[in-house]
């Protein structure tokens, strides 16, 4: 399909969870992107973002790590988009510091020499999702809609690193105000389902502190997750592997926590999308989901 007589072609930098722990995330995303026209290519030479926590440990590796991933885009005169919202800020984050100190850039640069990369800054760095909201255009992607999710109330939950810190994030996310999100809920509207207005949508998964305090991590998952059935969600939705991994497999530690049962499908961005374009459930990897939705959200055969 072309978009503005163009066909969208990015370079996809996957991150490290989209390949190994959630496959389903790197499946579906490029099944939708093959419906909708739409040429990722895949960036194998990039190595992790650093997670959030390596530049506590080292600084100067994270920015290194993360501008060698952003020069092979640059080798490839392409945007580059992201699939998780951690990686999408580690990288966005490299992007603004280098852009904005050309002493920090030539410092980096002599380290990228050694593998024969320079960091030029040409690339732009975006999530997959406002790459679909700004580029693609989400009246477009309504138009291509064969299976509409119109009996799902679905709850959208945006996360942390997408939205914040707004003064870079917005420079990429379409200016996604983030006390009050909304381009997961519009995305919804144009797939034909039902968004559930709740408080929690922009809040932490607890992710990033489950391995020193998974207490933390539970309840603040579990609150998320009850505000969500409370305002009569069947389904949530998020743009972010990391809290799929927190709120998809870890529903009976988060029920444990709170003292209350928590049982609800959590679907991955492209998942979602892709029910609603008939792609098959096997192409999107809703077999790997670990709480199975129960709900009509398969493609009609």
């Amino acid at each position: 399909m072309d978009t503005n007589n163009k066909t969208l072609k990015y370079a996809l930098y996957t991150g490290c969870t989209a390949r190994e722990s959630t496959p389903e995330l790197l499946k579906s995303t490029m099944a939708i992107a093959k419906k909708l026209g739409i040429e990722l290519v895949l960036l194998d030479e990039a190595s992790c973002c650093g997670a959030s926590h390596l530049q506590d440990f080292d600084d100067n590796l994270s920015l290194v790590l993360n501008a060698r991933n952003i020069c092979y885009a640059e080798k490839l005169e392409l945007p580059l988009v992201t699939i998780c919202n951690t990686c999408q800020l580690n990288t966005a984050m490299a992007k603004d510091r280098l852009d904005n100190d050309s002493d920090l850039k030539d410092k980096i640069n002599e380290q990228l020499k050694e593998v024969g990369l320079e960091y030029k800054g040409t690339s732009e760095v975006k999530h997959f999702l406002y790459a679909l909201q700004d580029d693609f255009g989400y009246d477009k992607i309504k138009e291509l809609v064969t299976n509409p999710i119109s009996d799902i109330n679905v709850a959208s939950f945006y996360g942390c690193h997408n939205i914040r810190p707004s003064h870079l994030q917005n420079k990429s996310n379409g200016g996604e105000n983030s006390y009050k999100p909304t381009s997961l809920d519009n995305l919804v509207e144009a797939l034909g389902g039902n968004p559930v207005e709740y408080e929690s949508k922009n809040k932490c998964c607890g992710f990033h502190v489950e391995l020193q305090n998974p207490t933390t991590a539970n309840k603040l998952s579990g609150t998320a997750m009850l505000d969500a059935i409370d305002n009569d969600a069947d389904v949530m939705v998020t743009p972010c592997p990391l809290c799929h991994l927190r709120m998809d497999v870890q529903q009976h530690n988060i029920s444990k926590e709170i003292g209350r049962k928590v049982n609800i499908p959590v679907l991955h961005l492209p998942q979602m999308i892709g029910i609603a374009l008939g792609i098959d459930p096997k192409e999107l990897g809703l077999d790997h989901n670990i709480t199975q939705t129960g709900l009509d959200l398969e493609v009609p055969k």
